[in-house]
């Protein structure tokens, strides 16, 4: 089990539920944490994209009933580190998140390779069956996001 007690985004963030996104434009995962409260970050609930603006909302109710107060976007960049189309549609998306919950701390993370890693750690992982569980892989890649975030 990872210790994420020692890094310094740990203390800064003490005690503030976290929540991470994952967003895709077919489903948006997320992933929760609470330094000092919580042991590791863990799977949140997927909202199925059928606008921004449903999606916002959805965010809000999560927000909202997990008393969030850190919210960290997963950013998507190629290997070379340049953006895509992609990288700029969630940046925008990412504004709207910031413009919406003005008084939530907003962070984008490098998300780089995180649903690669969500399929291995699914194939690794009794709690998976093994299995890649596509019904479930942006929730794992949510989580990736928020253990790089707290570790960077």
């Amino acid at each position: 089990m990872l210790d994420f007690s020692t890094y310094r985004r740990f203390k800064a963030l003490q005690n503030k539920p976290i929540m991470a996104i994952d967003f895709g434009f077919k489903v948006v995962g997320t992933a929760f944490f609470c330094p000092g409260r919580d042991p590791f970050p863990y799977l949140g609930e997927k909202i199925i994209f059928k606008s921004q603006t449903e999606t916002i909302n959805s965010l809000k109710k999560i927000i909202e009933d997990e008393s969030i107060e850190v919210i960290v976007l997963g950013i998507p960049y190629y290997l070379d580190g340049k953006e895509s189309e992609t990288t700029k549609l969630i940046k925008h998306f990412g504004k709207l998140v910031r413009e919406s919950f003005p008084c939530v701390e907003f962070y984008e993370q490098d998300e780089t390779l995180t649903t690669k890693a969500a399929e291995e750690r699914m194939q690794n992982s009794p709690q998976f069956n093994f299995k890649i569980d596509m019904t479930m892989i942006d929730c794992v890649a949510a989580t990736i996001i928020l253990e790089d975030f707290i570790r960077s």
